[in-house]
């Protein structure tokens, strides 16, 4: 008799849990469910549109559906389309890997003037979510706030030339955006030392290869710790760098105390340093990327509970949690998969101590999924993006939800 496991999310937490449960249990009848009606979660909307590399792992995550056997329900939200306690009553695991997609504030005066915005807001309409907003006038001076790996990407796709981005999967809109921004000056501002910086040393390094900027970076200090020691060589690699009309400053050690502007829009940032200096920074937008927390449905913090629950990634019988949403906004794609391996085997030897009950439906449990899409609803939205890209992209992205679900579901019938 097979069991049934849904797995909440289809990113790569959620892939890679489901490639080491059918590796070592192939009669499992698994499923993937997303609120999107296209998988692959952080890796298509998270992961830079400039990092096709990076997103390779799609190709090794198309087997889960086509060698594997696993189904993909798209455009089905968790809390919203079904409740969490019905779909545990279908299965007999259910698996939590929703990610994290809600911004951190700062929580200090002057985050709400007109001018001051969020990375994920951000990157979500640069990399053309469906649900994302219009992406905004920024002016010529911009902030970021933060020093990890996104506001890496923020600084080095505000940075680039139109012709830097060709061969990525950045849009039209977002790519006559970013070309006519008119930004003069970037700076990247961390509260923390520069040997304490979140971002990888090889991101930074990359930035050595932008044309028309000029980079400096300010305070970077001395490390005796390895790993510091790699961060601060890749920043002093690239202090100096160029002679283009575009500036870019890299400031550490400086704690953001007010955002302050007249006629409600932003017009200085104002910081203390480690020396307690005032500092203030004159800027047209302040940009947030100090890390992300729960948002939607699905009550992340009612659920992980206790240290004990999150390091296991068992949330009650038969509910377990993996990726971001177990352990917070920590860890790169690859380091999903020890915590699938982890969390695999433990799913299945759970399963195994149950005995054998009753048979649970699964998805056949759900009639109502009218409107699911399948993994083959899915490869007709990924071959019209492919077929429309233009020589110097590798596909262009519907932004559209009504647009997908028109191609995905034009011949498909619900799931059985």
């Amino acid at each position: 008799m097979s069991r049934a496991v849904a797995i909440v999310g289809s990113g790569p937490s959620g892939c890679y849990l489901a490639q080491a449960l059918l590796k070592a249990a192939p009669e499992l009848r698994l499923d993937l469910v997303d609120r999107l009606p296209v998988p692959y979660g952080l890796v298509r909307y998270g992961v830079a549109p400039d990092h096709q590399g990076t997103k390779g792992v799609i190709r090794q995550f198309e087997r889960l559906f086509e060698r594997q056997g696993a189904g993909f329900v798209g455009n089905v939200a968790v809390g919203e389309d079904v409740g969490l306690d019905d779909l545990r009553a279908a299965y007999d695991a259910v698996v939590l890997a929703a990610g994290l997609s809600a911004d951190r504030t700062l929580g200090i005066a002057g985050e709400t003037l007109e001018g001051v915005h969020r990375a994920g807001r951000l990157t979500r309409a640069l990399y053309e979510h469906p649900d994302a907003e219009p992406l905004p006038e920024l002016g010529p001076r911009v902030i970021i706030m933060g020093n990890g790996n996104v506001a890496i990407d923020i600084v080095r796709l505000l940075a680039k030339t139109p012709d830097e981005l060709a061969g990525s999967d950045l849009g039209p809109v977002p790519s006559a955006w970013l070309a006519g921004s008119g930004i003069e000056e970037i700076e990247i501002v961390g509260r923390s030392p520069a040997a304490a910086a979140k971002f990888d040393a090889v991101m930074v390094k990359e930035l050595a290869k932008l044309e028309g900027v000029r980079i400096r970076v300010l305070g970077a200090g001395a490390s005796d710790d390895p790993e510091g020691a790699k961060k601060i060589a890749a920043l002093e690699a690239i202090d100096g760098h160029g002679a283009g009309p575009r500036r870019i400053t890299f400031r550490f050690g400086l704690t953001p105390m007010e955002l302050a502007g007249e006629g409600g829009r932003i017009s200085e940032a104002r910081f203390q340093d480690a020396q307690g200096r005032a500092i203030a920074l004159p800027c047209s937008a302040f940009v947030t990327a100090i890390g992300f927390g729960a948002e939607g449905v699905l009550p992340r913090d009612a659920l992980i509970g206790s240290a004990a629950d999150r390091e296991a990634g068992v949330l009650a019988p038969g509910l377990y949690a993996t990726g971001w949403f177990r352990r917070g906004p920590q860890g790169t794609i690859p380091d999903n998969r020890a915590d699938a391996q982890l969390l695999a085997t433990r799913i299945l030897a759970d399963l195994e101590a149950e005995g054998t009950p009753a048979q649970k439906p699964g998805r056949n449990a759900f009639p109502a999924w009218a409107r699911a899409v399948g993994y083959e609803g899915w490869k007709r939205i990924d071959a019209a993006e492919i077929a429309a890209a233009p020589e110097n992209r590798c596909r262009v992205k519907i932004a559209s939800r009504e647009t997908m679900l028109a191609l995905a579901l034009q011949t498909e019938e619900c799931p059985q």
